[in-house]
């Protein structure tokens, strides 16, 4: 299945501006001993943070107002600790208008934000506690890591609009709480894909900015495949040159690479996020790239033509060669010490996934010892896909699984998958193992059959399944028993952004009339609300994860992304608070084409199709949303009071939309989707979408498999 579909698949301070105030040994009586105000009845409700705290209990007691006034008080001279105060600061600043000083001390000062990097080691390198009250805040944590993680959890504390780009007027308050928390998992990554769709600097910085908000430590860096080598090697300048010139559906490209310094702007920018980049330079397979710049890779010394197709396994190093295999492993001892150079982090991710059947296991064994020799020799730990595990490993190495759960209904029976054998071979050498199981964690898989973006080769992947699985026992049989990689031996999770279909209507090759989204907005669309699903899989004791409370925490994240103009999926089965976009309950105009959704001469008989007509203002274009609990709509015109209706329930393309009786039935419930400025409003039974046959009066509306077109986007006025 996935061979012909897709693969599965030191810090840097922040900013330190500041300033000192006169350093004492103790905090102040106005912050460790005043009495709290007077508490009232109850507390106040706790706020929906994500990923779920260890420890989280909303107190009796007054509410903490950030004001201009409010000073954030780092009781450290630690450059990054400070330099997290800094970063407070910033982030706070745009929407609150406010800005707020950071200082530094030993000497809490009331009605201030603390950061305590002083706190008990048991903490560990990522744990914090906050400490909300209405004379202030404290944030305390074993170091600068765990105050940015605390940070994050305090962001989610405040009404969302803290999230605005620009000054919202309004209160910005902190209900009394208290939080204690620690990750499951040190290693929580996400893997972008900028091989196939490159990603500018800005927009991966952007994407770092909204992963590290749900606490997630990992970037992989997807540099090199067939379609693009994205990162400039100086002594190979072809790499870019030639190598850099395509992209899945597009071609002549001259800038579409990171330079050394672009790459160092990235790594810094992460770590000023606490955030690891893991470059991935994959091999023997995906190298299509490589060999259109270094013929010597090729068994006939040709140089290859540059690709921009979408197809897998396509391509594979000359291994059979002694000539070759030699120059191989000169060109992979270049990239790799470049890439180590560059890379302050310790891993380097070696691919080894998918290589073509001709491969031998001798010439695949032989490939990954003179790449791990070359990956050890700069002191960098090896990772790669769990193919990998087939060939000998050097200690310590990191396997990421990828497998689904296809694969594991074969474990333990006489046919078990290839891949499982391969996982059983990486256990067997004590590797550690990263989990992404691609039904769960790969964000390009479609949320469903509306989604415009993305394959389906391992399932349609929504928000719940997302969510429902434990990294534990993701490597055993369906029940959970047989597991191969003891639970010791799980280093952490990531999800996994491929861009190899980047474009709307996906499940089809793209044609002059396909629309691409720009990087940033795939990436959004995909990841939200899924990745913060991901996040807390790998962050949240397993024991405090509970899929009815998660879909009620997450949906009111919608708000907050909408400030920070994120454009993400409202996936009908999350509980998403009303928000622009998102909450349409209420009389609404449909337009498209420049034409409103019109019920013909405002009739009142079942059965009459849907049209679009010059919009009139009439009551024959007006629609009631009113909203079911799993987040679908009908729809109800106000002068027939007859739903929006997919006739007799049909489940072919063409289907007339009619208006019938409600009857709440699937037929007459539609999924509102935010895209590019407009919606698309979906069948929940059919999962085909609401389109116009024209720009006409009197276009008729029929039902319609996704294809992007002007005329199945709507304007909600």
């Amino acid at each position: 299945m996935r061979w012909s579909c897709r693969r599965g698949r030191g810090l840097v301070v922040l900013a330190t501006a500041a300033v000192a105030l006169p350093l004492t040994a103790t905090l102040s009586p106005a912050a460790a001993d005043t009495p709290a105000p007077a508490p009232v009845a109850t507390p106040a409700p706790v706020a929906a943070v994500v990923p779920q705290p260890v420890s989280q209990q909303a107190l009796p007691g007054g509410e903490f107002t950030l004001t201009a006034k409010t000073r954030i008080a780092v009781l450290s001279r630690d450059s990054a600790a400070v330099g997290v105060g800094t970063y407070l600061s910033k982030l706070l600043a745009p929407a609150t208008g406010f800005d707020l000083q950071v200082v530094r001390t030993t000497k809490a000062p009331d009605k201030a934000v603390v950061l305590d990097p002083n706190g008990p080691k048991e903490l560990g390198a990522e744990g914090y506690t906050v400490s909300a009250r209405a004379n202030g805040i404290v944030v305390t944590a074993y170091g600068a890591q765990g105050l940015f993680r605390g940070v994050q959890t305090l962001r989610q504390l405040l009404p969302a609009a803290v999230e605005s780009r620009t000054k919202q007027s309004r209160a910005w308050t902190v209900a009394s709480t208290e939080i204690s928390d620690s990750p499951r998992y040190e290693y929580r990554g996400v893997m972008l894909d900028v091989a196939r769709r490159f990603f500018p600097v800005e927009q991966v910085k952007r994407y770092i900015d909204e992963a590290a908000a749900y606490k997630i430590n990992k970037l992989q860096l997807h540099l090199t495949d067939d379609q693009g080598w994205r990162i400039a090697i100086d002594a190979l300048p072809n790499l870019t040159k030639v190598g850099a010139s395509t992209q899945s559906g597009f071609t002549g490209g001259t800038g579409w690479y990171y330079t050394a310094a672009d790459y160092k702007e990235i790594v810094s920018y992460a770590a000023s996020r606490f955030m690891t980049v893991v470059p991935e330079i994959d091999g023997p397979g995906h190298t299509w790239a490589a060999q259109t710049s270094v013929p010597e890779l090729r068994c006939d010394d040709k140089y290859a033509r540059p690709y921009s197709g979408f197809d897998v396994k396509v391509s594979l190093f000359c291994l059979g060669e002694q000539k070759q295999m030699d120059a191989t492993k000169n060109f992979l001892q270049t990239v790799i010490k470049a890439v180590a150079e560059l890379t302050p982090g310790p891993y380097i991710h070696l691919g080894g996934d998918e290589v073509p059947d001709a491969t031998t296991s001798e010439q695949y064994d032989s490939y990954v010892k003179t790449v791990s020799d070359a990956t050890t020799a700069e002191k960098k730990t090896v990772m790669g896909w769990h193919q990998l595990g087939q060939s000998p490993l050097p200690a310590g190495s990191l396997l990421q699984y990828w497998g689904e759960d296809d694969d594991r209904k074969t474990i333990g029976t006489a046919k078990e998958a290839l891949g499982i054998r391969h996982l059983r071979a990486g256990a067997a050498q004590d590797a550690r193992f990263i989990m992404s199981p691609s039904d769960h964690a790969y964000l390009d898989m479609q949320y469903d059959a509306s989604t415009p973006y993305g394959l389906k080769w391992s399932g349609f992947v929504p928000v719940q399944r997302s969510y429902e699985w434990d990294p534990a026992t993701v490597t055993g049989k369906l029940d959970g028993t047989g597991v191969i990689v003891p639970a010791q031996k799980v280093a952490g999770v990531a999800a996994a952004l491929w861009a190899d279909r980047a474009y709307e209507g996906s499940n089809e090759l793209p044609n002059a009339g396909t629309r691409w989204p720009a990087p940033q907005e795939y990436a959004d669309f995909m990841s939200f609300p899924r990745l913060p699903a991901i996040a807390e899989v790998g962050w949240s004791p397993q024991s405090a994860r509970d899929w009815n409370g998660f879909r009620q925490r997450l949906g009111l994240h919608g708000p907050r992304w909408t400030a920070a103009g994120i454009g993400f999926y409202p996936a009908p089965d999350v509980a998403w608070a009303g928000t622009a976009g998102i909450g349409l309950e209420g009389v609404h105009t449909l337009t498209t084409g420049g034409k409103a959704l019109n019920v013909p001469g405002s009739s009142t008989a079942s059965g009459t199709q849907l049209t679009t007509a010059t919009a009139d203002g009439g009551s024959g274009q007006k629609w009631s949303f009113t909203r079911y609990s799993d987040g679908t709509y009908a729809l109800v015109n106000q002068a027939s009071g007859l739903c929006a209706d997919v006739n007799r329930g049909f489940t072919s393309a063409g289907a007339k939309i009619i208006q019938w009786t409600c009857t709440g039935t699937p037929n007459q419930r539609w999924i509102v989707t935010p895209v590019n400025g407009g919606h698309t409003i979906t069948s929940a039974k059919t999962k085909l979408l609401l389109t116009a046959a024209s720009t006409a009066d009197g276009a008729l509306i029929t039902q319609r498999a996704a294809k992007g077109t002007a005329l199945q986007k709507w304007t909600v006025e």
